[in-house]
């Protein structure tokens, strides 16, 4: 169980409030379909009436006289013909306007839950597991507006329970009195529901987003779990999960399966009561019959109410649990402060300053300390360390993915705080360590939707080293690469990665070991296209061949945190042992264990 319990009133409370959001951003929506329901409430209440007034003024006169007169008989058949009609209209409205209200709140709280994963930076992510993420923007969103479905039918349906009641007085006040003791009851049980749902509501919510992360981890490392032979140790995980979640919804689903029955029966019994009784105040002639009939129709009329009531508030715990979940997401700090500064205009390549550079993932511990270091226009520079050195954390500094702790980085003298959002994407491109594909075709991964002419997706392309097997594909720039890009090896998914940045032109570029699954000849041929005379971006690589270090103007010797040397490559390895140390190791494993497949290009 949670500690997310609470009283059954606060959960009503609760979901009364959600529902009142919904109200409030769709007003006409909501008026609409409540007339609908208004409609058929007062129909079906008019129903009781021509009852009624059908028993009185025409089935006792017809045992009586032994005849029906046929004018009354077409009179009662319109009336019953008409007040049916006018509550199909009510339904249809009812049940429209319900609809549409509930799928665009759905719409618009996913669209809002999307829009903040994209402004919260990484570091949040981090702490989030995907599978947890998918469900806020799933079923947590369906859990929230769920009540909205039975909501006009019970709003309706209330007004419906208000016009019985007072009909019910009219026709006979002891038998309505004895009638509508059953609304305490109907309260406490429904309390009673509330507070036993409602621990075991938000357990359910929670195991489905611990069971989407499973399934999201086994679908993402396929190719791990196949390899290793793990997919029957993949497999119970997941069963178990699944059983966990099984046994908490039969849990639910029991004390909904109780509570349904019970408040369909008080009414019922209130009917009996109401029969009994009356039977006895129409012998005593206390009553006639006719008003029997109508406060006893009329009671279980007022049972459909509660039924609908009872529907509404039955969604209320799994309702506020998701709407807590899905508002957590939607009140999440952290998201980044952007300035007003446009990005840089110029042609050439950007200059990068970083300046008392200091970062960690906890307050305690900083990876990155006093970090400082500049690249002039169009020079190339290599970040080589050991792992855990802080080399893809700089990358991701550089990108402001996440914002440094202390220090500043700046691109042509301007902060990277002080541009306004989306402008660092127009001067600074990135290749990451693992390269990403859509399930897309090879123009659509390329461009990712921008308005890019052919020739530079091709020019791109070649720059990469991807034109030759791209033109070999059966639809060439047309041909779908399938998710994650699986009908590709490693080396061709980098270079498509690589033109992506590419085809941007990019003033400062940033690769993050992106080369690592090609083959030592087609990268040498990637840098030595990307320092050629029609690229003049500033670059920036991640490195650990001597081949792709030895390109660079400049080498960043990171370790434990700290640039611990700077220098042309040669003067490195001659000066400092540890250095000289790594890249021969680095060079050494290529050797042992085979350089990284990779397809060359022609």
């Amino acid at each position: 169980m949670t500690d997310e319990r609470q009283s059954g009133a606060g959960t009503t409370g609760a979901g009364f409030a959600v529902l009142w959001i919904a109200i409030k951003r769709e007003p006409w929506v909501f008026a609409a379909s409540t007339v609908g329901s208004l409609l058929f409430g007062a129909l079906t209440v008019a129903d009781a009436w021509v009852l009624g007034w059908s028993t009185d003024h025409v089935v006792l006169p017809a045992f009586r006289d032994g005849e029906i007169g046929a004018d009354m008989l077409w009179a009662v058949l319109g009336l019953f013909l008409a007040v049916a009609i006018l509550r199909a209209v009510g339904i249809v409205a009812r049940r429209l306007g319900a609809g549409v209200m509930q799928y665009r709140m759905q719409a618009r709280t996913r669209r809002a839950v999307t829009r903040q994963y994209l402004s919260l930076p990484m570091e949040w992510h981090q702490r989030h597991p995907t599978g947890e993420l998918l469900s806020n923007a799933n079923s947590d969103v369906e859990a929230a507006w769920g009540p909205i479905a039975p909501l006009p039918m019970a709003v309706g349906t209330v007004a419906m329970m208000v016009i019985a009641v007072i009909q019910m007085l009219f026709a006979d006040l002891v038998l309505a009195i004895v009638g509508l003791l059953v609304f305490p009851l109907v309260i406490a049980t429904n309390v009673v529901y509330q507070n036993l749902a409602q621990g075991w509501a938000t357990r359910a919510q929670q195991l489905r987003a611990e069971l989407s992360e499973i399934a999201h981890e086994s679908f993402d490392g396929a190719m791990v779990v196949k390899t290793l032979g793990r997919e029957p140790e993949e497999t119970a995980r997941f069963r178990a999960k699944a059983a966990d979640l099984r046994e908490t919804n039969i849990k639910v689903g029991r004390i909904r399966a109780a509570f349904d029955p019970t408040l369909a029966a008080l009414p019922n019994l209130a009917v009996l009561v109401v029969l009994v009784l009356g039977v006895h105040r129409v012998l005593s002639g206390a009553a006639d019959a006719g008003a029997v009939v109508t406060v006893a129709y009329l009671l279980t009329i007022v049972s459909f109410p509660i039924r609908s009531i009872g529907w509404l508030l039955g969604e209320f715990p799994r309702s506020v649990v998701g709407y807590r979940r899905v508002d957590a997401v939607l009140r999440a700090s952290g998201s980044m402060e952007y300035g007003a500064a446009p990005a840089p205009s110029a042609t050439a390549g950007a200059r990068l300053d970083v300046e008392g550079l200091r970062y960690g993932y906890h307050a305690d511990r900083a990876l990155l300390r006093d970090v400082t270091f500049s690249v002039e226009p169009g020079r190339t520079v290599a970040v080589v360390g050991a792992t855990a050195s802080g080399k893809s954390t700089l990358t991701t500094l550089l990108t402001r993915l996440v914002d440094v702790d202390d220090g500043s980085i700046r691109i042509d003298g301007v902060d990277l705080r002080d541009l306004a959002r989306g402008e660092l994407s127009e001067v600074l491109s990135v290749v990451p360590q693992t390269a990403f594909l859509f399930d897309d075709t090879v123009r659509g991964n390329v461009t990712l939707g921008a308005d890019v002419p052919d020739e530079d997706v091709w020019a791109a392309l070649r720059t990469a080293q991807a034109d030759g097997f791209v033109a070999a594909l059966s639809d060439g720039l047309d041909t779908r690469l399938g998710e994650r890009g699986t009908s590709l090896s490693g080396g061709q998914r980098q270079r498509i990665s690589l033109a992506r940045a590419l085809v941007r032109r990019p003033r400062l570029l940033l690769l993050d070991d992106a080369t690592s699954a090609v083959d030592p000849e087609v990268e040498a041929r990637i840098l030595a296209a990307l320092k050629g005379a029609d690229r003049d971006a500033t670059l920036v690589v991640v490195a650990y061949r001597k081949a792709t270090i030895g390109l660079a103007d400049e080498v960043l010797f990171l370790s434990d945190g700290v640039i611990a040397d700077r220098g042309p490559h040669r003067d490195l390895v001659a000066r400092n042992a540890d250095y000289a140390r790594l890249v021969n190791a680095y060079e050494q494993q290529d050797h042992a264990l085979g350089e990284p497949e990779g397809v060359a290009a022609p």
